[in-house]
């Protein structure tokens, strides 16, 4: 595989800094002298053409007078000069540049102009650049330190992404006295060019880097950020602050990068859904960062605690309620190690409380036992110092134990004074110590919020239930023509058929522009009705007494109308109406009154929203919210979330509602959002739910115009699992296969194949000796981003198992207008032409996306998978820096 086009950013093998100086606190002298103390050991050359030495080093006037290639610059100077010197790095051949410099996109319209030249140059040239208006990047392990902040990061496993740079250096300078180190440290600022998706991609891949910390203002980008993000989590824990959850602060954020501020319960949806953990406020990153660089993972949220007192014990207790941590049930061998080795008045439970005048002997055989128990997937172990209490020596009991474990363990010895030295003793052996019982629990929920998430990124819906054939066409053929009529609220009638499209019950709806039609209407349905005023203009009915119930006869229908009709033009005289809708009354002795919606975030586009139905639904807030496209396990816990949740099992005398009929709306609420970019809002209010089913009885949705754009999911931040792929195809020899995309769940089968694979075909494919792919290929090969990446499997059906016979796949490049792929067929199976029927598939996929090129490397001595390109149009040629790999190019 290709190196990732940001390796040139964070492994240069040489440095210029255009604008170090000597003078003392100018950015550019600190950025110098930060590289200098680093101890960078390639290339460094200072810029300044009003100085022939900088801090030692002899300066160059510009960067052709260097002589040498020079992979990064580093840019301090003002904006107005910064496009033009991009422009001069281009020329020189430079490939990455950190631009300080303030002045850009966040400065107004001149600045905007500056931003779009310098991109501009950038992009001619093939310059990838971090900022503007940033602190720089750190590697430590490299010497790299291209920032103006007055600290030097240790070397460590822990990756810090901020938008903020004094978010970065009040994080490095807590980091520096805890003695955390990073993998890398990147200060994004305005983020023009390279952003979170262009870094979350890297450091997925990058082997120093365990785990990640992200500081987000605002997303430009939410399709990139997703991929980005959910590619990350898969390999590694990502916990993300996000500032602006509130109106005001949105407003700042917005102000201070210029990057989008969406609702801020959409985004916890999009974290949950991307396998990142959201933490709240700072000394919650803090207490992650200090959980996370220990690289302590775990395999469920069942936590232990261990304590010499009851009270931190109750507290810890408690905290792990509010945060969905459960507390690990001992086993009885557990139970009966803690009675052997503990006083007869410990707690006989979790968590344990050794006692007060518990010693270090104590704690050492307390924490072994409880570590050695299966069902404990994390421990906290806390100290409050009492008279007969040994903080040190307790500490280095319990670091004895817990020495090489697998399972997290964490420490609380609470005060001062007392247990300074036990603390300091934890930071130099690298353990997790906090101050207090609640941040200790809510370091612990990190990895257990972690390892929840996880399960919600194995989830891959298709944009389609399964249930009942959508009509598609129908449905925007209704839209069409209302955006026709330069309308883009459609009325009730027109919402409901596209509900009834999608075969989401919905009541019967005639529409009356006077008060005969009206009563035709009614005596039609049969009494008695509900009549809605019919207004483009008028959202919410009731505001202008447009709703009445249960009018049953054709007096009441008449006066009803006129009365109707009167409010509505005094109480909106603005309002275009139309006339009145007449429906059946829909009769539910038990009927709870719900609430769907769909709504088009700022950032994350089409967003699906449930909960309380009604006219208070305003006053109620009861919501809660999901990127589609949903499955049945996303759709659960979305309605758990819901205050409304408790009211649809069975209480009293009302029986519970058919909960898999209102999933399966739910559903096609996703199959309509997936399928149909027209809509921008949707209101089902009130969906009236019962044990018998649902219907809608109102329904609101307001359309425009889709994206013109060959990827037909392109208003969607999560690509659904493309469905429309899946086919079968017949060997010559009437064998049948399935042709489709991969999924998560088809990761054993995957390793199957590859350990059928022989040697030398393994060998041909990965260009290495493999005998299995390892945990994280695994991974990266089974949980794709299906809007950058494609892999399509031939699978045939022995014994009733699946069993993979052959995969294409590619991974588009950052500009996504080429791709790099790869193919490999199962031994017993070639021969047959399915290689060349994958690979006409994968091409197909590869053009629909608008991708140019596509191309790949073959070792030399694989003739017939050259022979395959050859047959296919791809050109071949010898790679000029390893004539064993012949390089293969097709244009599509």
């Amino acid at each position: 595989m290709r190196p990732h086009y940001l390796n040139r950013l964070f492994s240069p093998r040489s440095i210029a800094v255009i604008g170090a100086s000597n003078r003392p606190e100018s950015v550019g002298a600190l950025i110098f002298a930060n590289l200098l103390a680093a101890g960078y050991k390639g290339g460094l050359y200072p810029i300044n053409p009003k100085h022939a030495e900088v801090q030692g080093r002899k300066a160059y006037p510009n960067l052709e007078s260097i002589g040498h290639p020079v992979d990064l610059a580093v840019i301090a100077t003002p904006a107005p000069t910064v496009p033009a010197i991009i422009e001069d790095c281009g020329a020189q051949g430079v490939r990455g540049a950190v631009v300080i410099s303030a002045g850009f996109g966040e400065a107004g319209t001149k600045g905007r102009r500056l931003e779009e030249a310098m991109l501009e140059n950038a992009r001619r040239y093939g310059m990838r650049i971090i900022g503007p208006n940033c602190l720089g990047i750190m590697h430590p392990s490299l010497g790299l330190n291209a920032t103006f902040s007055k600290n030097q990061a240790l070397a460590g496993n822990l990756a810090l992404v901020s938008q903020s740079g004094a978010i970065c250096t009040a994080v490095l300078d807590w980091a520096e006295h805890q003695g955390i180190g990073f993998s890398a440290v990147a200060s994004m600022g305005d983020a023009a060019d390279v952003d979170f998706g262009d870094l979350l991609d890297f450091l997925a891949l990058d082997k120093e880097t365990r785990s990640i910390l992200l500081y987000v203002e605002g997303i430009r980008h939410a399709r990139r950020f997703m991929s980005g993000l959910r590619a990350a989590a898969r390999m590694k824990p990502v916990i993300v602050i996000k500032s602006g959850r509130h109106a005001e602060g949105s407003r700042a954020a917005q102000s201070h990068t210029g990057a989008l501020v969406g609702a801020d319960d959409v985004f916890d949806a999009a974290l949950e859904r991307a396998g990142a953990v959201r933490a709240q406020v700072i000394s919650q990153l803090f207490s992650a960062a200090q959980v996370l660089s220990t690289g302590g993972r775990v395999h469920g949220s069942r936590l232990a605690i261990v304590s010499n007192a009851g009270g931190p014990g109750v507290m810890a207790t408690d905290r792990a309620v509010d945060l969905d941590v459960q507390l690990a049930e001992l086993a009885p061998d557990t139970l009966a190690k803690l009675d052997a080795a503990l006083p007869p008045h410990w707690s006989h439970g979790n968590p344990v409380d050794i006692l007060g005048d518990a010693d270090a002997t104590r704690y050492e055989k307390a924490v072994e036992a409880v570590l050695g128990d299966p069902n404990v997937d994390g421990m906290l172990v806390m100290l409050t110092p009492q008279a007969m209490t040994e903080p040190t020596q307790s500490a280095e009991a319990v670091m004895r134990v817990v020495e090489g474990s697998e399972k997290p363990v964490l420490t609380c010895w609470m005060g001062e004074g007392h247990v300074a030295e036990a603390r300091e003793l934890f930071t130099r052996k690298h353990l997790p110590h906090f101050n207090t019982p609640e941040a200790s629990v809510a370091a612990f929920s990190y990895l257990a919020a972690y390892h929840r998430n996880q399960q919600l990124l194995l989830e891959v819906p298709g944009p389609l239930s399964e249930r009942g054939t959508p009509d598609v066409s129908g449905a925007r053929l209704i839209i069409e023509g209302a955006l026709a009529e330069g309308r883009r609220v459609l009325t009730t009638m027109e919402s409901k058929a596209l509900l009834t499209a999608f075969r989401i019950p919905a009541t019967q709806t005639a529409r009356a522009q006077t008060a005969n039609e009206a009563l035709v209407a009614a005596e039609s349905m049969g009494y008695p009705v509900a009549m809605k005023i019919s207004s483009p203009d008028i959202t919410h009915k009731s505001d202008v007494h447009g709703v009445r119930l249960n009018i049953g006869n054709a007096e009441a229908v008449r006066s009803t109308f006129h009365q109707i009709m009167e409010d509505a033009k005094r109480l909106r005289p603005d309002a275009r109406i139309t006339g009145v809708t007449i429906e059946r009354m829909f009769e539910s002795h038990y009927g709870r009154e719900l609430m769907v919606g769909v709504l088009r975030d700022p950032v994350f586009g089409p967003v699906i929203s449930f909960g309380s139905g009604g006219t208070s639904v305003e006053v109620m807030r009861d919501r809660s919210v999901a990127l589609p496209p949903l499955n049945e396990t996303i759709i659960r816990g979305m309605i758990a979330r819901t205050k409304v949740a408790r009211l649809l099992k069975e209480f009293r005398n009302m029986p519970a509602v058919d909960a898999r009929a209102l999933e399966q709306v739910l559903l096609k609420v996703s199959s309509m959002v997936c399928e149909l970019p027209e809509i921008i809002e949707m209101d089902i209010n009130p969906l009236i739910a019962d044990e018998h089913g649902l219907i809608a009885v109102d329904a609101r949705m307001v359309v425009d115009f889709p994206p013109s754009t060959p990827d037909r999911y392109s208003h969607m931040a999560i690509h659904p699992y493309p469905s429309h792929l899946v086919g079968r195809w017949q060997l010559s020899d009437g064998t049948d296969l399935a042709i489709r995309p991969i999924r998560p769940e088809d990761a054993q089968m995957v390793q199957a194949f590859v350990r059928g694979l022989s040697p030398e075909a393994r060998y041909f494919r990965f260009m290495q000796t493999l005998h299995e792919l390892t945990p994280q290929m695994l991974v990266r090969f089974t949980q794709i981003d299906y809007d950058r990446e494609m892999a399509i499997i031939a699978v045939t059906e022995q014994e009733g198992a699946e069993i993979e016979v052959g995969v294409a796949r590619y991974t588009a490049g950052p500009d996504r207008e080429s791709c790099e792929f790869a193919l490999v067929v199962s031994d017993a199976w070639q021969g047959k032409g399915i290689g060349s029927h994958l690979m006409h598939a994968l091409m197909d996929v590869a053009k629909s996306k608008g991708i140019g090129m596509m191309e790949g490397e073959v070792l030399a001595r694989n003739e017939e998978m050259l022979e395959l390109c050859e047959r296919l149009g791809f050109g071949i040629r010898t790679n000029p820096e390893d004539e064993s790999i012949k390089v293969v190019v097709k244009r599509l």
